[in-house]
């Protein structure tokens, strides 16, 4: 008995002295913490927009250091091609098309919004502990049970939905037969604290919502925080200030993209100069590929068009000192859908069990050096596959079809679906395959039963975004409509 006492004593003080010893180990405390996040989406910019993947037109030296000292995603993709579906499968970690949310965009006053019963990163991330803010375009849905603090964020700053849908666009909203759009609103929270309805007024949109999300990262330095940034640049309309156009040399979209740029640098300087640059993630992707007077060099394509590289794949940063391996490089293959997953495992937070899930964790992608992707396959919605470096396109109801090996062929120029009709039958089965099984599982979007626009139409009572921020002393200067090339059928754009 005696001995028995002596051998259970000695047992606990070796585990106490262990877990005193792991108590005071700062590697193992800092690892422990939940990490910041701050998820940067831009809107229509083109892989080829930023030095890091190849551009000498637009100068981004903060997105240049973040892929030196953090890591660039080569072969980085978004599950979905415009604005709406693109964001609501970020935001689920599933293909839009399974929330409801695929097809076309909403618009102000539209009875669809993502369906408040679905988990969002937000969520997720709120459970777990953490300040949750959204700065920026939200484009969901603009009933309030659609809006972001009905969806897990704790704070909102930004416009509801694309800067287009503005009354400056003669086109008129679709859902009221193309009459003119109402003002479009600026939200603090949950009610509009001014309005987008000039130049100037567009023009301070990025520094509005980083200015925002600035002021939420130091009110929350002290706890785990979540600060989703999805940017309205460069959305067309683009407008810039006159300085801002000088120093780009006139050109509007350079400008804009320099000011993203600028946007990035002034976070990741905020991080540093608080303490916390070592204990936060920051990622930035894009939403879709480029719009007019962007590239996608050196793939084909852009935000419309068939699913080829440049309409999905995105340029994708990561910077988080001291976990992240500077210069690092990663050639696998990932996608939004993943952020989720990946969120999950490394804030300690839960992935919903009780519903479909299709992104998957790819937190080692960022933290270990030749880790693999978990995806065997990667589907461009309904419309093509990629299997290593095999990738099938289809167009006309999946009867042209066009066979691409990236490796050799990035630019996706030479077609050997007639070299290799096998596995041309085999790829188009498995995304017949993937087209039935999700359309199987849907869940439905949420729809309101009395939409209304947020600001009624005609109502300018309130302030403009540069009268509420005492900026109106400036003219702003605007990118000219792109001219189109008839034959080609397409804008006509500037490359690099």
């Amino acid at each position: 008995m005696r001995n028995s006492r002596r051998c259970f004593k000695a047992t606990v003080g070796v585990v106490l002295g262990i877990i005193a010893g792991l108590s005071i180990s700062p590697a193992l405390a800092d690892r422990m913490q939940k990490p910041n996040i701050v998820l940067m989406f831009i809107d229509d910019m083109g892989y080829g927009d930023i030095g890091p993947f190849g551009s000498t037109r637009n100068k981004t030296p903060n997105l240049d250091r973040m892929a030196a000292e953090g890591i660039k995603f080569t072969d980085f993709y978004v599950s979905s091609t415009a604005c709406t579906p693109s964001r609501s499968a970020l935001l689920t970690g599933c293909y839009a098309d399974r929330v409801g949310m695929g097809g076309k965009v909403v618009f102000p006053g539209d009875s669809r919004g993502l369906n408040p019963s679905e988990v969002t990163i937000a969520e997720l991330l709120k459970e777990a502990g953490y300040a949750t803010g959204c700065f920026g375009k939200w484009h969901l849905g603009d009933h309030p049970e659609f809006m972001p603090l009905a969806q897990g964020f704790d704070t909102y700053f930004g416009i509801p939905y694309s800067n287009d849908m503005w009354e400056g666009n003669t086109r008129g909203n679709p859902l009221t037969k193309r009459g003119p759009y109402a003002p479009l609103p600026v939200m603090k929270q949950d009610r509009p604290i001014a309005r987008v309805s000039d130049g100037e007024s567009q023009a301070l949109l990025c520094d509005a919502v980083t200015d925002a999300a600035i002021d939420f990262i130091r009110r929350h330095k002290d706890e785990p925080f979540f600060a989703y940034v999805p940017h309205s640049y460069v959305h067309l309309p683009r407008f810039v200030t006159p300085e801002r156009a000088k120093k780009a040399d006139g050109d509007v979209s350079r400008a804009q993209v320099e000011e993203v740029d600028s946007s990035v640098g002034r976070i990741m300087d905020e991080l540093e100069k608080l303490g916390i640059a070592g204990n936060t993630l920051v990622f930035f992707t894009s939403d879709n590929g480029p719009a007019s007077f962007l590239t996608a060099a050196p793939l084909r394509g852009g935000k419309g068009g068939g699913k080829y590289e440049g309409h999905m794949r995105v340029p994708t940063l990561a910077w988080w000192p001291g976990k992240i391996k500077s210069g690092s490089v990663c050639s696998e293959i990932a996608a939004t859908t993943d952020m989720l997953p990946t969120l999950a495992a490394l804030s300690g937070g839960k992935v919903p069990a009780d519903r479909i899930i299709d992104g998957k964790d790819i937190s080692s992608l960022f933290l270990d050096a030749g880790a693999k992707s978990p995806h065997k396959t990667l589907y461009y919605g309904f419309e093509g596959v990629r299997q290593g470096d095999w990738k099938l396109v289809t167009k006309s109801n999946k009867r042209n079809l066009e066979l691409y090996n990236l490796k050799d062929d990035l630019g996706e120029r030479n077609n050997l679906a007639e070299k290799h009709p096998e596995k041309v039958k085999r790829m188009l089965a498995m995304l017949k395959a993937h087209e039935r099984r999700v359309l199987s599982e849907v869940r439905t979007a949420g729809k309101a039963e009395h939409p209304v626009t947020i600001i009624a139409l005609g109502d300018h009572s309130l302030p403009t975004l540069a009268e509420y921020r005492g900026q109106t002393s400036f003219k702003a200067v605007v990118q000219p409509k792109p001219q189109f090339n008839r034959r080609a059928k397409r804008p006509v754009g500037k490359e690099r």
